[in-house]
């Protein structure tokens, strides 16, 4: 299911990633007193009550030296472009603003469902101040507190009266559903069309979800897939161009429908900090992976070339150390017959169930080849696991003290687990669970 959008827009300094930190859960993006501080991740799932939502920091979205408000126009706009509902935040301790004019101007033509935020009314007395801003245009401002968490819920509320049913497709269980991720340029449509183009079966082109991305169908040697392509930018211009950072808030809707994700890397251009940002978001997400070296005929190679680049990759992918590589050209279709193979082993292996009493064997092995830590002479004890999901593989080890499940250990049992089963393509993950 594809989860509706909720962008948070408004001037700098107002509040934007504290509200997005508190919405979310977690310390994601920096907060510090300062303008324009925003660098780091802008883009999270959140829950409320029975809604799933991603939602967007607009802070985040750095337009490099374009001028102040300009640089807030274009921040909007992606933000418009990407978003079911708009929160517009703006600073109840400074009053209405030409900024915050201009930002209501953006929002407008809009034409999108836009909840008016007043932050910073940090008690009851303060609540006077809201009223300035009835003349954005916008109808109640919601005052709330992102320093305390106050007034969130009701702003959430209202927020989610407008979040859209997306329709989905639905297909059969045995149609692997595959993507490809990776910043501008890395040769994503070229690897699409090479896929399509190499003596498949396409059944169909259809319309995706709401957005205008294309699924196409194709059949291949007995199996049947589609291919969830990232949506079209549906305006051209520099912001777009030049906001890197603009490929994740489109990656995000193919991860989400997928079963495997290609994670596509210019062999030419080699691997920048981008590459790591988009394939975490995969690897989070919990979907099987496979790392794609495209352009590998630009390369110059010699018999060590491609040992270097996979360990180059290794290096700066430690959290995709289970995901295969495939390096391929999807110029001239070279090495294009590898891609879907291993895409097939990454989803067989996404869907795998474990037998429990087989399962055990290998732990029980595994704590007798490195026994239990012990934390102020208290001995971790493992009674039995069990696998509980599959898409990832999930399991559940039962102790007697979770606490004591350190992450090293934890992480040497997921080792003897691929060493036993393979698991080749997928994340897998590891709960330590008291037993009752």
């Amino acid at each position: 299911m594809t989860k509706p959008v909720l962008a948070i827009v408004g001037r700098p300094n107002v509040g934007k990633s504290t509200i997005f930190n508190r919405i979310v859960g977690e310390r994601i993006s920096i907060v510090e007193d300062i303008p324009g501080v925003t660098r780091d991740r802008i883009y999270s799932s959140a829950d409320w009550l029975t809604h799933e939502f991603n939602i967007i920091d607009t802070g985040g979205i750095d337009i490099g030296d374009e001028p102040f408000l300009e640089q807030i126009r274009q921040q909007a706009e992606i933000a418009i472009d990407e978003a079911d509902v708009i929160v517009f935040l703006v600073n109840g301790r400074e009053g209405v603003t030409s900024a915050d004019e201009e930002v209501a101007k953006i929002l407008y033509k809009a034409k999108k469902p836009v909840v008016l935020a007043v932050n910073k009314i940090d008690n009851p007395e303060m609540r006077q101040q809201i009223y300035d801003f009835y003349s954005l245009g916008f109808g109640e401002p919601f005052p709330i507190s992102g320093s305390h968490g106050l007034g969130l819920g009701d702003l959430l509320d209202e927020a989610a009266k407008s979040f859209p049913k997306h329709d989905e497709l639905k297909y059969d269980d045995d149609v692997i559903k595959f993507s490809l991720i990776g910043r501008p340029n890395v040769g994503k449509s070229s690897l699409v069309n090479a896929i399509l183009g190499e003596d498949r079966v396409i059944v169909s082109d259809l319309a995706g979800t709401t957005r205008d991305a294309i699924d196409s169908q194709l059949a291949y040697n007995g199996n049947k897939y589609v291919i969830i392509d990232t949506a079209g930018m549906r305006k051209k211009g520099k912001v777009y161009e030049t906001t890197e950072k603009y490929s994740v808030l489109r990656a995000l809707r193919a991860i989400e429908r997928s079963d495997v994700v290609l994670v596509v890397i210019d062999g030419e251009e080699g691997i920048i900090e981008q590459d790591m940002k988009i394939a975490g978001y995969a690897h989070d997400a919990g979907r099987a992976i496979v790392v794609v070296v495209n352009k590998w005929d630009a390369v110059e190679k010699d018999e060590k070339t491609m040992k270097l680049f996979e360990k180059n990759i290794r290096d700066h992918f430690k959290f995709l150390d289970y995901a295969p590589i495939v390096f391929l050209s999807a110029l001239t279709k070279k090495r294009i017959h590898t891609l879907i193979p291993m895409i097939n082993t990454a989803s067989e292996n996404h869907a795998r169930r474990v037998e429990t009493s087989v399962l055990n064997d290998v732990i029980m092995d595994a704590v007798a080849m490195n026994p239990t830590p012990t934390d102020k002479g208290r001995r971790l004890r493992i009674y039995y696991a069990t696998q509980v999901a599959v898409k990832p593989p999930t399991f559940v080890i039962f102790v007697n003290e979770p606490e004591l499940m350190h992450f090293s250990y934890e992480r040497f049992l997921e080792n003897r687990i691929r060493d036993a089963f393979g698991f080749e393509g997928t994340p897998i993950k590891i709960f330590a669970r008291e037993r009752k």
